[in-house]
């Protein structure tokens, strides 16, 4: 197991993913965020509704997932934001040597 995960969440259009990716990598809490459209159903407030979404993928590192979380809410136009991790098992070691570059330093290693 790396100590890297992948957290999933979606926007409403383009733009707002972008200005998420954006804020994101500047605050080093991401090393790499896709948006991908898709088409969403769910269940909202007692009824079943259908929306356009742009699914963002942030590649991101564990120890970062609480400070993560609090930029994902803050920034976040839904009342209910998805917020998901699943861990990174494995993954090619210049890849991850990558990432690991791209993010913010681990505490312990932070004077």
């Amino acid at each position: 197991m790396t100590p890297f995960i992948q957290v999933i969440t979606t926007l409403a259009d383009k733009t707002s993913a972008e200005q998420l990716a954006a804020q994101l990598l500047e605050q080093r809490l991401a090393a790499c965020v896709q948006i991908s459209p898709c088409t969403s159903w769910y269940r909202w407030q007692g009824a079943i509704e259908q929306s356009e979404e742009m699914v963002c993928t942030i590649k991101s590192r564990r120890d970062l997932f609480p400070d993560l979380c609090r930029a994902l809410r803050a920034l976040h136009p839904y009342q209910v934001p998805e917020i998901l991790a699943s861990p990174v098992v494995a993954g090619g070691e210049s890849y991850l040597d990558w990432l690991n570059q791209e993010l913010r330093p681990p505490k312990e290693n932070m004077d």
